[in-house]
């Protein structure tokens, strides 16, 4: 006997699974999200389209079809085979990657990573019900542990770094990992270290805030530009009173901008100048010195002077003549 399915499409639903809105779908583009449904839709029904039908159904172009692919694939949610595209199930993924052999210790060492372990999952246990709702994602916890021992931080700047970047951009991975790197290099470690950055990162933001009002940019500085400021205030260690000194310079300038602004404070810094006198002082001292070699060289060159020429000789008869001409 042969029974046909009682559902038809007004009934039946496309599962997506949870792994991939916690883990994957914050890492995509509204199109790829898009293109990965159909491609669960497809799946589910055993269907073929080519490229160009994704593009039509999808309501986008071609090349912006093949484009959502691409970041699918360099993801891990699909594959190319030869017959087609082929679905990874995410979960089974997610579980190897979250796999680890367990390897022998000493009793001493067995003591310290379960008290180091225990800290860690109660950071760890925190983070899960501050930012994610209790319902955070497996791979958190094994990236998490990671970062740990990557970045060296204790566990109340590991806190910190997620409410940090709650607060800005959100709590994706590659952002998290950006500013965890950023940290690192600042060589925060601790509370102590992380508050002594604070202070200097207060410092920057009001600085940025007075640069972008002196320049009367009305808009906020690129990343580029930050990243710039960064360096004068954090690195350079200069204030505001130094750095207005460099914007005073661009009144000149038809279209002044922050690699011009950072070429005349980076030659400060590489001077070893560290206050505003210092920097006046040399200031004068160089234009002087570009008004005295301009002026020299200006006197060098040779100029005809009255008399420096040949006289020119002429004929009796030619000077006559013009007596009687006139």
């Amino acid at each position: 006997m042969f029974f046909e399915s009682y559902k038809s499409i007004l009934y039946s639903d496309t599962l997506v699974p949870d792994i991939f809105i916690t883990e994957y779908m914050p890492l995509l583009s509204s199109d790829s999200v898009k293109v990965y449904l159909y491609c669960l839709f497809l799946s589910k029904h055993n269907k073929n389209a080519s490229t160009e039908e994704f593009a039509k159904s999808l309501g986008l172009e071609v090349p912006k079809v093949k484009e959502c692919l691409a970041q699918l694939e360099n993801l891990g949610v699909l594959s190319w085979k030869e017959n087609g595209l082929v679905l990874h199930d995410l979960k089974e993924k997610e579980i190897k990657k979250m796999y680890r052999l367990k390897t022998t210790s000493t009793p001493e060492e067995a003591a310290s990573n379960c008290e180091k372990n225990k800290k860690r999952n109660e950071i760890i246990y925190t983070i899960n019900n501050t930012f994610f709702q209790g319902i955070m994602s497996p791979s958190w916890y094994t990236d998490i542990d990671a970062w740990f021992d990557r970045y060296k931080f204790d566990e109340d700047v590991m806190l910190a770094l997620f409410q940090y970047c709650f607060d800005h951009k959100g709590l994706i991975k590659p952002y998290i990992e950006k500013v965890a790197e950023n940290w690192k290099n600042r060589n925060i470690r601790n509370s102590f270290d992380l508050d002594n950055y604070s202070i200097e990162y207060k410092k920057f933001k009001d600085i940025r805030s007075a640069i972008v009002k002196k320049l009367k940019l009305g808009r906020n500085l690129t990343e580029f530009e930050e990243e710039y400021v960064e360096k004068w205030v954090m690195d350079y260690g200069y204030d505001i009173d130094i750095i207005e000194l460099a914007l005073k310079k661009t009144t000149s300038k038809t279209n002044p901008n922050f690699d011009y602004l950072n070429s005349i404070i980076t030659d400060w810094h590489n001077n070893s100048l560290k206050t505003k006198e210092e920097v006046a002082v040399y200031e004068t001292t160089r234009r002087k010195k570009n008004s005295k070699t301009g002026s020299v060289a200006s006197s060098s060159v040779t100029v005809p002077q009255k008399g420096n020429f040949e006289q020119r000789k002429y004929e009796d008869e030619y000077l006559n003549s013009l007596y009687e001409n006139a």
